[in-house]
């Protein structure tokens, strides 16, 4: 596309659009794992490096494309973050595409999740189907505090598409979209759709996006940090290491957060606080993608 002169925005949005409908990628879009009640909730946000115009959806349930919605409350609205049902009507309204996100496999995956829970006579004894399974887990479990503790301790879904687009005129556009964590508290946002948090460009600095425990970057604002590192003069291995040291220490056992960024002349970098985190990098000179390792501490 970007061959083809298309720009940064349209380049950034196809993309999450593509991982959106893959139905392999538990961790977003369609076939992404479900809250606890089986409910597939989407966060997404949008954001222009040109303009610092950006547009977020959370808690959006069954509509296809939660990036491109988002991208168009960058577009079409005086708002940044839109939410549950209000998301939902500004949806509807734009006409995307609804559908029913709950994949097949990621509902055995929750209904099995839920057994390994131990629930398995509480809620399968009448029926495994959804509406079943969901009113009888309302009506039987009024402790779901402590069963999201106990769900959320696999540390599954904690996964985000992020992308970062710069285009031959040297725009940058990121794109950020993701199911959340798995077996989450209804309601539960991460840093996807917070701009600062998980999300964040301005063409003068670069770009960054965030996946992992988003409540640590949350509690940090590590992609406007990191971007602002860049602004203030840092390269972006400094900055990307500055931000590092802030999130490591608020990461618990099982949580971990990996940090991308670019900087305004598009160098790319990776940083985790977990080893083996990867990462994509693809430029106009390069046939595919290349597979990069995230750097992580200690230095």
């Amino acid at each position: 596309m970007l061959r083809r002169g298309a720009s940064a925005a349209d380049v950034a949005e196809q993309i999450a659009r593509d991982v959106e409908d893959d139905p392999n990628e538990h961790t977003v879009g369609y076939g992404g794992w479900p809250n606890i009640l089986g409910e597939v909730e989407l966060d997404a946000s949008f954001m222009d490096g040109a303009t610092l115009r950006a547009g977020a959806v959370a808690a959006l349930r069954g509509f296809r494309h939660p990036i491109s919605v988002a991208r168009q409350v960058m577009e079409k609205l005086p708002h940044v973050l839109m939410a549950g049902e209000g998301a939902a009507r500004f949806a509807d309204e734009i006409g995307a595409e609804r559908r029913d996100m709950l994949s097949p496999e990621a509902r055995q995956g929750w209904l099995d999740h839920l057994s390994k829970l131990g629930l398995y006579d509480t809620l399968f004894r009448a029926s495994n189907s959804l509406p079943d399974v969901k009113t009888q887990l309302t009506n039987r479990v009024p402790d779901l505090i402590d069963l999201v503790h106990r769900a959320t301790s696999w540390k599954e879904g904690s996964d985000t598409m992020n992308v970062i687009v710069r285009d031959a005129d040297g725009h940058i556009c990121s794109a950020v979209s993701t199911s959340g964590i798995a077996w989450k508290y209804p309601g539960r946002v991460g840093d996807s759709p917070v701009i600062g948090a998980g999300n964040y460009a301005d063409n003068r600095a670069g770009a960054a996006a965030c996946m992992g425990w988003g409540e640590v970057t949350i509690r940090t604002g590590a992609a406007r940090l990191a971007v602002m590192h860049m602004h203030m003069g840092q390269s972006m291995d400094e900055a990307g290491r500055a931000v590092l040291r802030e999130m490591s220490p608020l990461c618990n056992d099982g949580q971990w957060v990996r940090i991308l960024l670019m900087d305004a002349h598009g160098s790319t970098g990776g940083f985790a606080t977990q080893a083996g985190l990867n990462y994509k990098v693809q430029t106009l000179a390069d046939a595919a993608p290349h597979l990069c390792e995230a750097i992580t501490m200690p230095f």
